[in-house]
Parts: structure tokens; C-alpha cells; sequence
């Protein structure tokens, strides 16, 4: 009924011989990511820099920046082990060592798209990143302690989800290991409210979770993070009052406002996030949600449906993008080229460490203290 990526890949586990072959030359002709060879090409400037890649304020809701033209926030990641082999078999233009070495080119060129983007003679890259960050944001705004131990600490956030779910120690690779998988799935997708449907979009299915486990997992999830949960209703009747009653409301050092037909969302940073004539209306299921005006997912300007937890994930994202944003300030005396969501990427002179740079995009703002 469809070829999409993940009909073909479920069909290449029940079909014969003959319909694998077929199907896995469709998958390497579908392979779009390398088209962005051509986009490089294009957009390349005079000096082979490529400029104009961001869209400051690009996600209207947070304010995070988009990506343009080569979209460096969508790269396909490499696994390959031979990288360096690979790439020089690339740029020699050696096609018969690359089918000989490679069973599937297209994927190979795919995974070698990142290596494309190089420093100038003399310099290097400096990659920093924040790990896990909306998870941490989400955990500080709810004041969810047993999660901040464990950033606090370092320890495997999938593993100590999982340990607090089902109540018995877990470790990677060691005791109750195969528990560590639910684990994740169920941070991934149920962090803002998800439940089923948001397990299966997020593949649980396919990595063995079974249909009888679903809802019990996303019970266990909440269960285990009452704080979160609280946030979440919390957030979602601060804002109904606040548009009902034209009033200002605070919750978790969240501040809402009604004004001039906006809702107004001030974050802890300062910066707001504005919502356009909303209201609280009766949803589908006889309960109230609030409405506002916005461009949709059919790219038209409609009357979108919000409540409590997507409202979180908006300030979370938010607030994440703030952190990134103060750590590029603390930055300034280096050169940063490109930044993806939770990372900085500087290009320097050798000398400069990667510890020193994360230091200083470390330093906490202010107002997160």
C-alpha cells in the first residue's frame, strides 16, 4: 500500500528473496539525505563557506532557530568504522573499491556528509553539547529531585527511569540490562504527556515492547514522576484562569499573562513567548482546552488546540534554547560557526582544548541558579 521508509523496512522481514533485492535498491534510490551533496555545491559561496544556514526565531512557539538550505540540524550520523577509508575512496573517485567495500553506496555517501563540512588550514572544530537537556530543563521546572540526583551525578538516565518504574536496580549491560530499553522509550516519548499513541509513534513496537505492555509503561512513567505530572495540570490551569479571568498567574516561575488578545508566557530568562486571541473552548472529549491562532500543520493560519503538557513542552524547549543562546554569549571570543539545538560548534586555533571551551558553555545563567 505505501513504499514510506518504514513500510519497506517492516516488509523486508516477511517477503522472499526476489522482493528483498527490490525493495532494497528502493530504499537506496529513496535515500534523499545525499541530495544534500548538491545543496553544498549551491550554496557554497566564493570562498567555499557556506552562509545562511540559520533562521534566528525559526520555531515561532519557542524561538528556536531553524535551518535553511543544507538544514545542519538534519544530518544523517556515521557509524562507519573505516570513516577516513571511506571518504578517501570518495574524493579519489574510486566507484569500484566503493561497491567492492560497500554494500550499499548510497547509505555510505550518506553517512559521509558530515565529514564534507571542514575548518580552515590550521584550525579545527570544537563540538560542545548539553546531554539530555530538555530532560533536565523539564526536571528543574517540575522540581522532580530523584532526576536532578541523577544528572547531578552523572548516571544513565534511561537506566535510573527504568530502576524507578519498576522498582529494582538496573544497569547497562549488567542487572535487570533489558529493562534499560523500556526505559528510554518511555523517557523519549512521555515527557509531555504522551501515552500509547505516543509510544508506538515513537517505535516501541519494533524494539519488543508488546501492545499489553504499553499502557501499564506509561502508567509506571507517571507514577514515578509525580512532579512531572504536576507541572503539567499545574501549567494547564494557570493558563485557562489567565485567559479566562484576563489575569496574571504564576506557576513553577512561569508567569502568565493576558494582554492586548495575547497570551503571554514569561520564562525564567525574561524572554516571552506569545500566544495570538486565545480561548477556552470545549474539545472533542467534552472537556476545555485552550485555543489560540497560529499557523498549522497544513501551513495555513487556523485555530490550534493546546493544553497543559504541550504548553510545558513549549517552555521547555524554550527555556533550552535560552541556555544555549547564553552559552554562546559566554563564547563570544571564539569563532562559533554552526549550533544545532543542544550544541556549539567552534572553529579554533589547535591549541584551545575542548575542555576549556565546555567550561565556559557550562557556566549556568543566572536566572537558572
Amino acid at each position: 500500500e505505501s513504499l514510506g521508509k518504514k513500510e519497506v523496512a517492516k516488509e523486508l522481514k516477511t517477503v522472499g528473496k526476489e522482493l528483498v533485492e527490490v525493495l532494497r535498491l528502493r530504499q537506496q534510490l529513496a535515500k534523499s539525505s545525499v541530495k544534500k551533496y548538491t545543496v553544498m555545491k549551491n550554496a557554497a559561496c566564493m570562498d567555499y563557506r557556506e552562509r545562511g544556514m540559520f533562521r534566528f526565531y525559526g520555531a515561532n512557539r519557542t524561538g528556536r532557530f531553524a535551518g535553511r538550505l543544507v538544514q545542519l540540524q538534519n544530518l544523517p550520523q556515521n557509524h562507519l568504522p573505516d570513516l577516513a577509508e571511506a571518504r578517501s575512496l570518495v574524493k579519489q573517485g574510486n566507484v569500484e573499491a566503493l561497491e567492492m567495500l560497500y554494500e550499499d553506496i548510497p547509505d555510505t555517501l550518506s553517512q559521509l556528509i558530515r565529514t564534507a563540512f571542514i575548518p580552515r588550514t590550521g584550525l579545527k572544530f570544537i563540538v560542545a553539547d548539553f546531554s539530555a537537556i530538555e530532560a533536565r530543563v523539564l526536571a528543574w521546572l517540575a522540581g522532580e529531585k530523584w532526576r536532578m540526583r541523577v544528572f547531578a551525578e552523572g548516571k544513565d538516565i534511561y537506566c535510573s527511569s527504568a530502576s524507578q518504574m519498576f522498582s529494582v536496580p538496573v544497569e547497562k549491560h549488567g542487572v535487570n540490562g533489558h529493562l534499560r530499553q523500556k526505559g528510554k522509550i518511555a523517557e523519549l516519548a512521555l515527557g509531555y504527556g504522551g501515552s500509547v499513541g505516543a509510544l508506538k509513534a515513537m517505535g516501541a513496537l519494533d524494539m519488543g515492547v508488546r501492545e499489553d505492555e504499553l499502557q501499564p509503561l506509561v502508567d509506571a512513567w507517571r507514577l514515578s514522576n509525580p512532579m512531572v505530572t504536576t507541572l503539567w495540570w499545574d501549567v494547564d490551569r494557570a493558563v485557562k484562569q489567565c485567559v479566562h479571568e484576563r489575569i496574571s498567574v504564576r506557576t513553577h516561575n512561569i508567569v502568565f499573562t493576558y494582554k492586548s488578545g495575547f497570551l503571554i508566557i514569561k520564562l525564567p530568562s525574561k524572554r516571552c513567548l506569545y500566544y495570538v486571541k486565545p480561548r477556552v473552548e470545549e474539545n472533542k472529549y467534552g472537556g476545555e482546552s485552550v485555543t489560540y491562532e497560529g499557523v498549522g500543520s497544513t501551513k495555513k493560519w487556523e485555530r490550534l488546540e493546546s493544553y497543559g503538557p504541550k504548553f510545558v513542552e513549549n517552555i521547555t524547549q524554550a527555556i533550552a534554547r535560552d541556555i544555549l543562546l547564553y552559552a554562546m554569549q559566554t563564547l563570544k571570543e571564539y569563532r562559533i560557526v554552526a549550533h544545532v539545538h543542544d550544541e556549539a560548534i567552534i572553529e579554533t586555533d589547535k591549541s584551545v582544548s575542548v575542555q576549556s571551551v565546555c567550561e565556559l558553555m557550562g557556566r549556568t545563567p543566572p536566572w537558572a541558579e
